[in-house]
């Protein structure tokens, strides 16, 4: 795979253009085919599903109308003294690049890294997660009905085969999942020095102060935490909210989730269910807790047969919290009282850094005081996951939550080398360069600026 990089095959724009265009086919043909998957491996309701089409076909659009200019070449000025040279940088294929995907969107979150890595001329083995069947089966069907087997391979099995395709000498390895994972592949990747881009996640918390509309808040906030029943990266994991908002905001949730999932949560559609019986587990024993304790506050059905929960809002009275240990990604909603916006800013710089921020309401001056005194894979105000509906935004965590990102031609660029390239003539070749070196050094100074 790595040879037709090498000879330049992948190099014209015709051929990436052609590339991207199987993709579009493969969606249009076999978008009921996608959707059912989903359905098996999570639950999906329809509409949920179709979202994971519509992420990529708006990548595909992007990146087919700006291609030809992201692949051209950029001009750099050069000093007198090189003059005249002329330099540029001229983005280039890394080679063949390993895809490992997650499970909670095994669709889109596999294949969109595809986009963008063959869209900068790469090969790509893709590695589904195992955990979503499936989404894998399908994914492995259509890969070989579109793609040569030299452009783009995929490979399945469980952790042990990730881990040999990891310890393999890629040009990049782009992986979407878990933190702990997450170290294992930069660990592989180091004994080759292969550049990796990390996916991860984190405790995102969303943050509700004076100034924000309770009821779509609520809205957005039950919806954050029951799409793909909790499972999203960028899901809110906790809730922080100003003392006299707290009543009133959890009964427009309260109202907020019947309309959306009816009195019977369990029984509705619209909600999907858990990936596998050992994060329900995991889910279920957080949520036995709480309910022992009495701090559920909204919710609490739980059906073992189906592994579904509903969304549930949880008291909670400090971060010591089991349920504040580490990322949920399930429909469990810790609240915490927000006594003081500045200190909640603070403790959240104490911990690792999430990969979203959401706050509702509050002022312009709360909002910048957010964006200076935070870091964070990306901010989000007065609503929650819709940044990463933006084609044009870069996606990624910082520190704990990721290294790295894609979308649009952030996506282009990580799965590019910038090649700098300077270009001289023979004439004006000066003897001051060459030793013996006879310029003072004063002059040499006054000429170096």
């Amino acid at each position: 795979m790595k040879d037709i990089v090498g000879r330049g095959v992948t190099r014209p724009l015709s051929w990436r253009q052609e590339q991207l265009e199987r993709l579009l086919g493969l969606l249009e043909t076999h978008e009921n085919d996608v959707l059912d998957a989903l359905a098996t491996d999570l639950g999906k309701p329809p509409t949920e599903a179709f979202f994971e089409v519509v992420a990529l076909r708006q990548e595909l659009k992007l990146t087919r109308r700006n291609l030809r200019r992201w692949m051209r070449p950029r001009k750099v000025p050069v000093p007198l003294s090189l003059r005249p040279g002329q330099a540029q940088v001229i983005p280039e294929p890394l080679g063949c690049v390993l895809v490992i995907g997650p499970w909670n969107y095994p669709f889109q979150l596999t294949l969109r890294p595809l986009i963008s890595a063959l869209a900068a001329g790469n090969t790509v083995v893709l590695k589904p997660s195992e955990h979503a069947a499936a989404v894998a089966d399908l994914i492995e069907r259509l890969i070989g009905q579109c793609f040569e087997p030299d452009v783009v391979t995929v490979i399945k099995g469980d952790g042990a085969v990730a881990a040999d395709l990891v310890a393999m000498p890629f040009d990049h390895i782009f992986f979407t999942g878990g933190g702990a994972i997450g170290r294992k592949v930069l660990e592989g990747a180091a004994a080759h020095l292969t550049p990796v881009t990390l996916e991860l996640g984190g405790k995102s918390p969303a943050m509700v102060l004076p100034g924000a509309d309770l009821e779509v808040s609520a809205r957005r906030l039950i919806w954050g935490k029951g799409i793909n029943a909790g499972q999203t990266c960028i899901a809110p994991d906790h809730l922080l909210v100003a003392p006299q908002l707290k009543t009133d905001l959890l009964n427009a949730m309260a109202a907020a989730r019947t309309a959306m999932y009816g009195d019977d949560p369990l029984h509705s559609d619209q909600l999907g269910k858990i990936i596998n019986r050992r994060q329900f587990e995991r889910l279920a024993a957080l949520l036995e807790t709480a309910r022992t304790d009495g701090r559920i506050l909204i919710g609490g059905e739980i059906n073992a047969d189906q592994q579904r929960i509903a969304p549930t809002v949880i008291q909670v009275e400090n971060r010591e919290d089991p349920l504040m240990a580490e990322e949920l990604f399930g429909p469990l909603l810790p609240v915490l009282e927000l006594n003081d916006f500045g200190s909640t800013l603070a403790e959240i710089r104490q911990g690792p850094k999430p990969l979203a921020l959401y706050l509702f309401g509050g002022t312009e001056r709360d909002q910048q005081q957010a964006l200076d005194t935070t870091s964070s894979g990306g901010v989000c105000f007065n609503d929650v996951v819709m940044q990463a509906g933006v084609p044009e935004l870069p996606f990624g965590g910082v520190g704990a939550s990721g290294m790295g990102g894609y979308h649009g031609r952030t996506g282009f660029e990580t799965f590019s080398h910038a090649k700098s390239v300077l270009k001289r003539p023979f004439r004006f070749d000066f003897k001051l360069r060459y030793p013996p070196y006879g310029i003072d050094l004063n002059v040499l100074r006054q000429l170096a600026g």
